[in-house]
């Protein structure tokens, strides 16, 4: 839930999420299976005086309501949208049932940030622009689904219990940069048996996440328990460190340590002419 620090505020954005529930519901007792169920906001009065995050995210009873929409379809259109291939019918229909934590396991199978790509995503021109439901109605809200999943995950702390920090893994790969695609890269490497250091220039991991994306879009405490997820397994992290200028990578292939380097650190600037 979104904290905010006044007080009127905070009576406030209830009584905007009770006029939020009195509208679904209305929506519900028409059953109205063509209209998504729609994602909890602070309206714009409440809005401009804060910068906390304007999608409040499905309570429970939203998201098993949005997740019996999903037609279950044989051809799973929606996956072949998505970028990553994520099974979405099978962690749909898992919200469907109560089961949150696997879902997320579903859903974190093949994407390693799923909190964050759940607000920023544009699912509504990848796997939601495929799906059935959109061509006589609404498309099934999967990027909101992907959130809750993602969010009820974070807020029963399972990652705590399922804190496994492996060190003794031979080969080592050594990623240039904290961004989306590095933190990505590194979750994959490192499930596939790589012992994963991550190297990042600035004082904060996260790049773009961090300091190009505004806190009422992604907010940072979001960030920082999506990149914890992965150190938390055993993943290392050195900020302020600058490869090329701090540190030199080899090239010998005598060396058992790879590196990997995001392809906008590699692209040479274009001389003015």
């Amino acid at each position: 839930m979104v904290l905010l620090n006044s007080k009127k505020i905070y009576i406030k954005k209830d009584l905007h999420i009770a006029t939020y529930k009195f509208n679904w519901e209305v929506q519900i007792m028409n059953n109205n299976k063509n209209t998504k169920v729609p994602m909890p906001k602070q309206s714009a009065k409440l809005s401009k005086k804060n910068f906390n995050e304007v999608a409040l995210g499905y309570t429970e009873e939203m998201a098993k309501e949005e997740a019996k929409r999903c037609l279950n379809c044989k051809n799973k259109p929606c996956v072949k949208g998505c970028p990553v291939h994520i099974d979405i019918p099978n962690f749909i229909n898992e919200i469907t049932k109560g089961n949150y934590k696997k879902a997320y396991k579903i859903i974190n199978d093949k994407n390693y940030l799923p909190a964050i790509c759940g607000r920023v995503c544009p699912q509504e021109y990848l796997c939601e622009k495929k799906c059935i439901r959109g061509i006589k109605g609404d498309p099934v809200a999967i990027g909101n689904l992907q959130r809750f999943a993602a969010d009820k995950y974070i807020e029963n702390k399972y990652d705590e219990e399922e804190k496994v920090i492996e060190d003794n893994r031979e080969k080592k790969v050594a990623v240039v940069g904290s961004g989306p695609s590095g933190l990505a890269c590194a979750g994959k490497l490192f499930k596939l048996g790589y012992n994963v250091t991550i190297f990042e220039a600035l004082h904060k991991p996260g790049g773009v996440l961090t300091y190009g994306i505004p806190g009422f879009r992604l907010p940072k405490v979001i960030i920082e328990k999506e990149i914890n997820s992965l150190l938390d397994v055993g993943i290392k992290l050195k900020v302020d460190t600058t490869i090329g200028c701090l540190l030199y990578t080899s090239p010998s292939p005598r060396d058992s340590c790879a590196s990997r380097m995001p392809s906008s650190a590699c692209k040479k600037k274009k001389k003015k002419k």
